[in-house]
């Protein structure tokens, strides 16, 4: 890494960035306050990003009881973490041995699979069929009830199919062995068009404490469906049967899977993110709101997401993109949401770009979620480190030259690289140029208004600015922190700006 920049030492950027974004970050984190120093709390001993522990599809749950976070994903991989920031593998991709133990299993069709899924690999394919069982479940979702924990999970006839189940496990700790295997929801020979796809289960808690279900992919759509909430039955469907599906949420045909609803109370709206693509450079995360939890839930503009039609709906919150130089990020998504103390954290895989592709691993990432003022979510464009906004910061102690991603607003194929934009003191932004392209202002405690002129990407981007994670440094023994930008346009396109300070 470059020692001096622009003229200054090392040591000196560090001081300045410090008590630049002591302002900011407010009173979490020891030691730090509006007027003191800053220090990154999470920074020490972070992973680079190559060192990062894989799980595909990751659902979050929060384990009270041992204060521990779990990661599960498709394939039967998991990880853990009592801090969001510091990831132990648990079990890599087809070790269901760690789920289910090592005696549960039978040979069927001439694969080794867990005895407690009979019932569910016999339905989507049944022996006498003569075809290959699958070897995996996808996307579960644990949660956890009067002491159990019930593992929700999606087993397809084969990858693309639209015959699926969505059954349930249960055990005594996060980790089973699960076992008790229910049937929840079955597509399964159904033939009538726009059925749903019964995969990606994630259940919440609304406002008034229902419980849901929100599932599906672009087969048919995503759908919602109560189910009881306390006593015997709690975790089933209120409406029973296997092919009664519940609500249409979200309009199918355009690749989406991986819904999550989540509330927040200081918005009074229910937001569902959703995935587009296919888990390659054009994959993509997006999100509407409701102020129900079974919907209608609406994008930026307003528009209805049960009604979309040949484009991808919502508003994106990320998609693939190179920052500076940089190696690319791809195939962000397929999300869960944390909410816990207030804050809001997303939960998703990411794949680095390799060449003209991507690598074979989905990392799991952390990132922060944030609300701007009209209360629509933007998601920090670093990793969690334990940043927090705060009071304090300036227009002054923000200013200084980002790295820019200007998002499609739809779904593309292509890296988005960045642009060297400079956010001066003065309210303008200006290009490497030094022409004149927009303003910026800062109101509040944390909010971010930028206007661009001109070209594609003109508008009015509303967001937030936070301390955060400066994915530019080489040595991770060092508090480097960094200001970001997280913005979105009025017409649903997302902007994130990463400061240059450390970069190389």
């Amino acid at each position: 890494m470059n020692k001096k920049i622009f003229g200054i030492s090392l040591a000196a950027v560090m001081v300045l960035s410090a008590g630049l974004l002591g302002a900011c970050q407010g009173n979490e984190g020891e030691g730090n306050d509006a007027d003191g120093p800053y220090v990154m709390p999470g920074w020490s001993g972070m992973k680079k990003d190559d060192a990062l522990v894989a799980v595909h599809d990751p659902s979050i749950f929060y384990d009270e009881a041992s204060s521990t976070y779990y990661a599960f994903g498709t394939h039967f991989a998991v990880a853990s973490s009592t801090d969001l920031m510091n990831w132990t593998q648990l079990a890599i991709d087809n070790q269901w041995q760690k789920l289910y133990g090592n005696a549960s299993f039978e040979d069927s069709y001439g694969t080794e699979w867990p005895a407690t899924l009979r019932d569910s690999v016999n339905e989507v394919k049944p022996a006498s069929s003569g075809s290959k069982a699958i070897t995996t479940t996808w996307a579960p979702d644990v949660e956890e009830y009067n002491g159990t924990y019930y593992m929700y999970y999606s087993l397809t006839k084969s990858f693309g199919s639209s015959e699926s189940v969505i059954g349930r496990v249960e055990a005594e700790s996060p980790m089973g062995p699960y076992i008790n295997n229910e049937i929840i929801l079955s597509s399964v020979g159904v033939t009538e068009s726009g059925k749903p796809n019964c995969i990606d289960p994630e259940l919440f808690y609304d406002k008034d404490g229902r419980l849901w279900m929100v599932y599906g992919s672009a087969y048919g759509g995503l759908y919602i469906k109560e189910l009881y909430n306390s006593g015997d039955n709690w975790g089933l469907p209120k409406e029973e049967g296997v092919n009664n599906y519940g609500k249409k949420l979200w309009s199918g045909s355009n690749n989406q899977e991986g819904p999550f609803i989540f509330y927040n109370e200081d918005t009074g709206y229910y937001y569902m993110m959703v995935s587009y693509g296919d888990l390659n450079t054009n994959y993509n995360m997006r999100v509407a709101r409701s102020e129900n939890p079974d919907g209608p839930y609406v994008d930026i503009t307003g528009a209805d997401v049960a009604n979309v039609t040949g484009q991808a709906g919502g508003n994106k919150i990320a998609g693939n993109y190179i920052m500076g130089d940089a190696n690319g990020y791809a195939a962000i998504g397929h999300n869960s949401v944390l909410t816990k103390d207030g804050k809001y954290y997303v939960v998703a895989h990411v794949r680095r770009q390799s060449g003209t592709g991507v690598t074979p691993d989905h990392h799991l990432y952390v990132f922060q979620l944030f609300f701007n003022e009209d209360g629509w979510p933007v998601m920090n464009p670093n990793r969690y480190a334990a940043e927090a906004v705060g009071t304090g910061v300036t227009m002054e102690k923000a200013a200084g030259t980002y790295d820019v991603v200007l998002h499609s607003e739809g779904t593309v194929v292509d890296f988005v690289q960045s642009q060297e934009y400079t956010f001066n003191a003065d309210g303008t932004v200006t290009d490497a140029s030094a022409a004149n392209i927009g303003s910026w202002t800062l109101t509040g405690d944390y909010y971010v208004n930028i206007t661009l002129t001109g070209g594609d990407w003109a508008g009015t981007y509303k967001g937030v600015v936070a301390p955060g994670w400066d994915m530019y440094v080489t040595d991770y023994t060092e508090a480097y922190a960094t200001f970001s930008f997280t913005a979105i346009s009025e017409t649903g396109r997302p902007l994130w700006a990463v400061g240059t300070t450390a970069k190389s």
